[in-house]
């Protein structure tokens, strides 16, 4: 008589490995042994990709042996349910439901396994078709098919990463002897300008069969020539694509790279990605890799040991392609500040900004940060350039671009002496408007007027010009901090943005843009994503306040330190230099800044190590605007 053990219970398990998780039926004893605890245990062991637990009518050890023969060369995640148990006369029958994620695609496929009482217990008996449905002397081989990988596009959906030819150029081990592939190696990392110890290592380390790749080069740029691959013996060069913008600098660090999955990029996919996928390795790239990847084509073989016998395809799907990424990224925008940072020693940022929507034409970090996001995340005190700010809550307090203020040589506070920039115009001393202290970067004028701006409402001023807000670009990146509370030298070096106030050259850039909207701005990166944003500032930079403030700006180019900004083409220009010490260096080293606005740009230029906002960041600056 067959007996059918309903279902009473699922448990879904999950463990680290190359097959990582169990659901299974677990039934009730009626009395005596019952066949459903081996198949749960035989589900959790295939899981796992670990059967020598599982009760069995032979040996534990060879059927792991077996397990793992089948399916070597799969990987991936699996899933597996007991979906029913049956008995008939001493025997039972276990069904399985097996969910395989392999490269982001799920084969699903049942299994039986044959139960026998054995001593007085249930054990499995154990076939490789228990594991898949493979027959004896067959394995399991998994074939992916890479998807187009989405393009990163920028305004106007023009592209700035997309599929661009590339050669890989390295040594075919199939081309040249064992015993010479290591003097091949050496000769083609000197060509390549590469490690030739490590390159060497590696290609007599690789099977004899191999390919193994030096570099990987544009298709355009300088790639050896035949005569020069002709006389290493080995060598080869494969063309192909690679998902790559303009320029090797285009956009770095922001964009990011895309290159082979790494071991722990690897295993963090939970069966989505397979050694040797390409996937994105930072910036955009990385964070949005799963959108821009799709999914890759699969097929599933079931391999003959004999090599005469035809492979049985098991399972296939056909890539999707990935989704594309739009940004707001000007193309000629970004190019051009890639180009101008391109020569610049110390960590430096451009940043530009479209006012009237708060896009981000360029985001530019340049070589000196070794990598680092300079344009976006970088912490440093914004120095003069703050005087936005400060000029906003002086106005707020009363004061006008004609209110007359104190512009003093030096100023002392709580025993620390303040002084303005070395070359300062003596006849910009004394009780001078208000416009002309904030054209001519006066130190002591804005620190003895601090009374008029108590911190909270300094930092309240910041906030209403876009610095210091939790802004969600969809990629990390940080908009300033003002405190809210200092007293003494710190509360003194506040107003000149100095102390604890710092900001990113990306703030820095919305504090231009504020004023130029005539209201806080919002950057945007991403704008197809809805991105939740925090409120926006109690007391928001007012049309009438901003144009103040644009104003004082224009007194810089007119009559103060950005004077050499008069004759750029275009509309007029407004800025604001800046210089801040840092360090404790005698005399103190100092980052360079300048904004500016110009019709509906806004721009912030940074250098973390140089002589002042005017002489350093302010070439720079001019260059971009004058593009």
């Amino acid at each position: 008589m067959r007996q059918r053990r309903p279902a009473r219970l699922r448990i879904v398990a999950a463990t680290a490995g190359p097959l990582v998780a169990a659901g299974v039926l677990v039934g009730c004893s009626l009395g005596g042994p019952d066949p459903e605890d081996p198949a749960r245990a035989l589900a959790e062991g295939l899981s796992k990709g670990d059967v020598t637990s599982v009760p069995t009518t032979g040996d534990g050890a060879r059927h792991q042996a077996d397990l793992e023969r089948v399916v070597a060369d799969v990987g991936g995640r699996r899933q597996v349910e007991v979906t029913s148990v049956e008995e008939d006369d001493g025997s039972a029958t276990a069904e399985l439901q097996h969910r395989w994620t392999i490269g982001g695609s799920t084969w699903s496929y049942e299994t039986t396994a044959t139960l026998v009482q054995q001593d007085g217990t249930w054990r499995v008996r154990w076939e490789p078709s228990v594991v898949a449905p493979v027959r004896e002397g067959e394995t399991l081989a998994a074939r992916t098919t890479p998807a187009e990988r989405g393009d990163v596009l920028g305004v106007d959906d023009a592209p700035l990463v997309t599929a661009r030819p590339v050669v890989r150029v390295g040594i075919d081990k199939t081309a040249v002897g064992s015993d010479a592939a290591g003097t091949s190696a050496q000769r083609m990392a000197q060509l390549l300008d590469i490690d030739p110890g490590a390159y060497r290592a590696r290609v007599e380390a690789a099977g004899d069969r191999a390919f193994v790749e030096g570099l990987v080069l544009r298709a355009d740029g300088d790639v050896p020539t035949r005569q020069e691959l002709a006389a290493i013996p080995g060598s080869l060069a494969v063309e192909g694509t690679l998902p790559l913008a303009p320029t090797r600098a285009f956009g770095q660090p922001l964009l990011g790279t895309v290159g082979e999955a790494t071991a722990e990029v690897v295993e963090k996919s939970d069966g989505a990605v397979r050694p040797g996928d390409q996937v994105g390795l930072s910036g955009l790239q990385a964070r949005y890799d799963e959108q821009l990847r799709g999914t890759p084509g699969l097929e599933v073989l079931a391999v003959d040991d004999d090599p005469e016998t035809e492979s049985r395809r098991l399972f296939s799907s056909a890539p999707k392609a990935g989704k594309p990424l739009r940004t707001t990224l000007d193309p000629d925008l970004q190019g051009a500040a890639d180009r101008i940072l391109a020569d610049v020693g110390p960590a430096s940022a451009i940043v530009a900004i479209r006012p009237s929507t708060g896009a981000l034409l360029a985001v530019s970090s340049g070589p000196g940060g070794d990598g680092a996001d300079t344009a976006l995340t970088g912490r440093y005190a914004p120095g003069s350039t703050f005087k936005v700010a400060t000029a906003l809550a002086l106005l707020r307090s009363g004061l006008t671009p004609d209110s007359r203020v104190p512009c003093t040589p030096t100023l002392t506070v709580d025993g620390r002496r303040f002084t303005n920039y070395s070359d300062y115009p003596a006849s910009a001393l004394g009780d001078v408007p208000l416009r002309t202290a904030f054209a001519q970067s006066c130190n002591t004028a804005m620190i003895a007027e601090r009374e008029r701006a108590p911190q909270d409402e300094l930092a309240a001023a910041a906030a209403g010009l876009g610095l210091g807000r939790d802004v969600d670009l969809g990629i990390p990146a940080f908009l300033g901090q003002v405190p809210t509370r200092a007293d003494g030298t710190e509360r003194a070096a506040s107003v000149i943005g100095q102390g604890r106030v710092e900001a990113s050259p990306l703030a820095m850039a919305v504090v231009a843009a504020s004023v130029a909207h005539g209201g806080t701005v919002t950057p945007v990166l991403l704008p197809d994503r809805r991105l939740e944003q925090a409120p926006g500032p109690d007391e928001p930079v007012t049309r009438a306040q901003a144009r103040s403030l644009a104003g004082l700006m224009r007194a810089v180019v007119t009559d103060g330190s950005g004077a050499f900004l008069r004759d750029v083409p275009g509309g007029p220009v407004r800025a604001k230099t800046g210089t801040a010490e840092y360090g404790d260096d005698q005399p103190p080293r100092t980052h360079a800044w300048m904004i500016a606005t110009q019709g509906d740009l806004a721009v912030a230029v940074f250098v973390a190590d140089g002589d002042s906002g005017s002489a350093t960041a302010g070439p720079l600056l001019e260059r971009f605007l004058r593009r």
